[in-house]
C-alpha cells in the first residue's frame, strides 16, 4: 500500500501576515490613492512653482520683515515673515517632481527656489548693512545651528504639508509655513553676509539646507505613497533620468552631512550628561546643562544637586569628556548641596529658582544702569518692571540730539537688553519730522518720517497738529489712523498735495 508523502507544513504566521499586507495594499490603492486627482494636484503645484512678480514681491517683503524681527528680537514679527514666505511652494515642487520623474518641472522648481533664495539673502544683507543695529540677538543666535529637533520639525511639517497639498487641505499650509520657518534662517544668512560673520552665515545656511532637503525628500516619499508615478510626466530620455537621479543624490548628500553632525552632537550630549553625573555621588541629580559645540574648546555649563560637594568635579569631568569626545572641553559646574529626601530635593529646586531670580534681578539692575546712561539720568529715575520685563525712562535733553537720535538710542538698548524686554525711552520735546510727498503719495523718506513721528507720539503722549495742503494733510491723517494714532489735529491750507509739517500741540 503506497503511502502519500507528508504534506508540506504551512507557516500560518507568514501566510496571515501576507494576507494582511495584501489586504492593506488593496485598501490603500482603492480607498486612498484612487481618490486623489493626481493630474489636478500636479497642475496646481506647477503653477505655484513659477517665478512671478507676486512671488518675488512676497519673497522680498517676507525677507524684510524677517530680518527686522530678528534684529529687534521680536518673535511675533518673525512669525509674520513665516506666514508671507512662498518658499514652501518650489520646495514642494522639487519633491513632487522627483517623485514622478519630471525633469522639466524639477528644473523649474529649482530655478524658482534659487532665485527666491538669492533675492532673500541679498535683500536681508542690504537691510542689515544700512541698519544701525548689527548685534547678534537671541533670535539670530537660535538659527545658527541645526539640531535633531529642527530636523524633526521639518520632517513632521513636510508630511503635513505634502498631505495638505495632495488632499486639498490648503488651510493647513499656514501652520506648516510657521512650523518650517524657512525664511528666518535665510535672513540670518543675509545678516552673516552683511556683518562678515561666517560662523553665523554657515550655521544658518546649514539650517536652511537641512530644512530644505528634509522637506523635499519627505514630499517625494509622500507623493510616491499616494501613487504619483512617472506615467504622469512627459517622456524621459536616458539623460533626463540620469539627471533626476543625480539631483536626488545631490539633495541627499547635504542632508546626510547635516544628519551626521546632528547625530554626533546628540550622542555627545548623552556622554556629557553621563560624565557630569559620574563625578558625583550616585544620589546626585543633574538640574540643568548647556553645551556650546561651536566654541573652541567646547563649553559645558551644568547645575548639579548633590548630597556631597565635589571640589575636583570640573577637572574630572573635563578630562573624562575630552577623552570620550576626542576634543578639548571646558566645564563649569554649579553645585547645590541637598539631602537625600524628597523634601531636600524640593528645597534644592527652590534654591535654584531663587538663584535664577537673583540673576534676573542683577540683569535688571544692569539694564537700568545702561538705560540711565543713554538717557542722561540717574539709575533711580529708570522704572524696571521685572515681572512684565518692561523698562521705562524719560530722557533729559541732550545738546543737538534729534528725535531720530533718541529713537536710535532706544533701539540700541533693546538690542542688548535680551529677548522679551520692552524698552521705552521717552524723548524730550523735539521738532517733529516733515512728511514729504512724491506726487500724490507719501515718499519713502516721508514713510520713515511717519514711523519716527508715530514712535515719538506714542512715547510723549501729546497730540500733534498737521498743517499743509488739504489733500496731503488728509493722507497723513489717514496714515496715522491706520497706525492707531487719532490724537492729531488737521490744519489744511489750500487744496492739493505737498510736504506736510507736524508740530506738537499743548491743547487737548
Amino acid at each position: 500500500m503506497a503511502t502519500e508523502p507528508p504534506a508540506t507544513p504551512v507557516n500560518t504566521a507568514t501566510y496571515s501576515f501576507g494576507n494582511v499586507l495584501e489586504t492593506w495594499r488593496r485598501w490603500w490603492r482603492m480607498s486612498v490613492t484612487a481618490t486623489v486627482d493626481q493630474a489636478a494636484v500636479i497642475q496646481k503645484r506647477r503653477v505655484e512653482c513659477e517665478v512671478s512678480s507676486r512671488y518675488l514681491l512676497m519673497i522680498t517683503m517676507s525677507a524684510g520683515i524677517a530680518i527686522l524681527g530678528l534684529l529687534l528680537s521680536s518673535p511675533a514679527v518673525v512669525i509674520g515673515a513665516m506666514l508671507l514666505s512662498p518658499l514652501m511652494d518650489p520646495i514642494m515642487g522639487l519633491g513632487f517632481s522627483l517623485a514622478i520623474g519630471d525633469f522639466k518641472w524639477m528644473k523649474q522648481s529649482a530655478r524658482s527656489l534659487a532665485i527666491g533664495t538669492l533675492f532673500a539673502v541679498v535683500f536681508c544683507a542690504l537691510v542689515v548693512f544700512m541698519s544701525p543695529l548689527q548685534t547678534v540677538t537671541s533670535e539670530i543666535a537660535a538659527r545658527t545651528q541645526p539640531n535633531l529637533f529642527d530636523l524633526l520639525v521639518a520632517l513632521f511639517s513636510a508630511v503635513a504639508g505634502a498631505y495638505a497639498m495632495i488632499r486639498g487641505r490648503e488651510g493647513t499650509i499656514v501652520g506648516v509655513a510657521i512650523a518650517t520657518a524657512l525664511m528666518p534662517p535665510l535672513a540670518v544668512v543675509g545678516f552673516g553676509l552683511a556683518t562678515v560673520n561666517w560662523t553665523v552665515f554657515s550655521g544658518a545656511l546649514m539650517l536652511f539646507v537641512t530644512n530644505l532637503m528634509t522637506i523635499a525628500l519627505t514630499a517625494a516619499v509622500m507623493a510616491r505613497l499616494y501613487g504619483f508615478r512617472t506615467s504622469l510626466s512627459e517622456r524621459q530620455t536616458a539623460l533626463q533620468t540620469f539627471v533626476i537621479l543625480a539631483a536626488f543624490v545631490a539633495l541627499a548628500i547635504p542632508l546626510g552631512i547635516s544628519l551626521r553632525q546632528i547625530a554626533w552632537e546628540a550622542n555627545a550630549t548623552r556622554q556629557i550628561n553621563a560624565a557630569v553625573l559620574d563625578a558625583f555621588d550616585s544620589r546626585a541629580r543633574l538640574s540643568q546643562i548647556e553645551t556650546d559645540f561651536k566654541s573652541d574648546p567646547i563649553q559645558v555649563s551644568a547645575t548639579v544637586l548633590t548630597p556631597q560637594l565635589e571640589s575636583d568635579a570640573e577637572r574630572i569631568t573635563a578630562r573624562a569628556m575630552s577623552r570620550t569626545l576626542g576634543e578639548p572641553v571646558e566645564v563649569s559646574i554649579n553645585q547645590y548641596r541637598v539631602g537625600t529626601s524628597a523634601q531636600a530635593a524640593e528645597q534644592a529646586q527652590l534654591s535654584a529658582v531663587i538663584a535664577s531670580q537673583e540673576a534676573d534681578r542683577e540683569a535688571a539692575e544692569a539694564l537700568a544702569e545702561r538705560l540711565a546712561l543713554v538717557a542722561g539720568v540717574p539709575a533711580s529715575e529708570v522704572t524696571v518692571d521685572r515681572e512684565r520685563r518692561r523698562a521705562t525712562v524719560a530722557a533729559r535733553p541732550l545738546p543737538g540730539a534729534t528725535l531720530a537720535a533718541y529713537f536710535d538710542l532706544e533701539n540700541r538698548v533693546k538690542a542688548v537688553a535680551g529677548e522679551g524686554w520692552d524698552i521705552r525711552l521717552t524723548p524730550p520735546l523735539r521738532a517733529l519730522p516733515q512728511i514729504s510727498f512724491t506726487d500724490e503719495e507719501i515718499s519713502t523718506v516721508g514713510q520713515e518720517a511717519l514711523g519716527l513721528a508715530e514712535w515719538a507720539i506714542a512715547r510723549v503722549g501729546l497730540p500733534v497738529r498737521i498743517s499743509g495742503r488739504s489733500d496731503a494733510v488728509e493722507a497723513v491723517r489717514l496714515a496715522f489712523a491706520e497706525r492707531g494714532i487719532t490724537t492729531v489735529q488737521a490744519e489744511p491750507r489750500g487744496a492739493g498735495y505737498g510736504d506736510v509739517t507736524l508740530q506738537w500741540s499743548t491743547e487737548g
